[in-house]
């Protein structure tokens, strides 16, 4: 089935896949490249330099400027704004603008602004007008004007929803992480936290380090390690922890003591909702070492063979 342009469109590429519906007033410029079963709605401008994959939908009022790749099952909304040079002037000679990606399965709010040389990640969600000033983790959800993260979205399969409790037995199929009982004996004198490492840590511990002062919209983490054993505890205050195996994913919270979440090697795992006392120690298995994270998460899937 070929591309069906309106009328009223003007399309000069010629790389456009099948079944690609183009709506009144679109104009399509010669290099630019569109995928299978996109759906581009009316008044949409899209650049030479531009890639977009399959089943893309984009809404009313959008423009799409060089530098853009746009992956396969993204929605972006009426009136997103995208730029692609941040220091822009009038007469200035051609150069090579930033490249903004916009990974498979993400969606992109009305009105929201995505500044130059932005990543948004896989599955991730840009509220309804949003900033964008930095990169967006998988999965995230972002709000706000710098756009803040406000949550994770849940798996696509309602029965792979996880609860979000530090208290809850996690099901099998999150592989490479596990709920940690610590020793906590409380009377009128406060509280004491008791760790046996030989006996509820199941890793021999070669580091420990604290995480305090974060600011409540910062995120820690967003790594994954490929040999480290990790133990994360919250002595004060709370944490949320986001974790992904590369096929199913779950959410906690950390507020007691006595409750820690074991990170595995290979686990993706992110700490965000710091609340403003919060003191997070983390017991690890190894000593520091740059080459033992995968800090991007595309490159972490691909370490694990997970197809698309």
């Amino acid at each position: 089935m070929s591309p069906i342009p309106h009328p009223t469109a003007d399309v000069q590429s010629s790389r456009i896949g099948a079944g690609t519906r183009i709506w009144q007033h679109v104009v399509v410029l010669p290099r630019a490249s569109i995928g299978r079963d996109c759906n581009l709605c009316a008044h949409v401008f899209i650049e030479n330099d531009v890639q977009i994959g399959d089943r893309v939908t984009i809404k009313c009022g959008v423009q799409l400027w060089d530098g853009l790749v746009v992956e396969d099952d993204v929605f972006i909304g009426p009136n997103a704004t995208f730029t692609n040079d941040r220091f822009p002037r009038s007469c200035r000679p051609p150069e090579t603008f930033l490249r903004t990606v916009i990974r498979r399965g993400a969606s992109i709010g009305a009105n929201a602004t995505i500044l130059p040389g932005i990543e948004i990640g896989r599955e991730a969600m840009v509220a309804a007008g949003a900033v964008v000033t930095r990169d967006v983790p998988a999965h995230a959800i972002v709000r706000g004007n710098p756009a803040r993260i406000s949550g994770y979205v849940e798996d696509r399969d309602p029965a792979r929803i996880l609860p979000v409790s530090g208290a809850q037995p996690l099901p099998a199929e999150l592989q490479g992480v596990s709920i940690v009982s610590l020793t906590r004996a409380t009377d009128l004198r406060g509280d004491l936290l008791a760790v046996e490492f030989a006996r509820q840590i199941s890793f021999p511990v070669a580091r420990v380090f604290c995480v305090t002062n974060v600011p409540s919209h910062h995120v820690r983490g967003e790594h994954a390690h490929k040999e480290c054993h990790q133990l994360l505890v919250c002595l004060q205050g709370s944490v949320r922890v986001a974790a992904d195996n590369g096929r199913h994913r779950g959410e906690w919270v950390l507020d007691r003591p006595e409750t820690g979440l074991h990170i595995h090697p290979k686990v993706w795992a992110a700490q965000y909702q710091y609340s403003p006392n919060a003191v997070l120690v983390v017991f690890a298995s190894h000593p520091y070492d740059a080459a033992d994270y995968i800090r991007d998460y595309e490159t972490y899937l691909r370490f694990l063979d997970v197809r698309a």
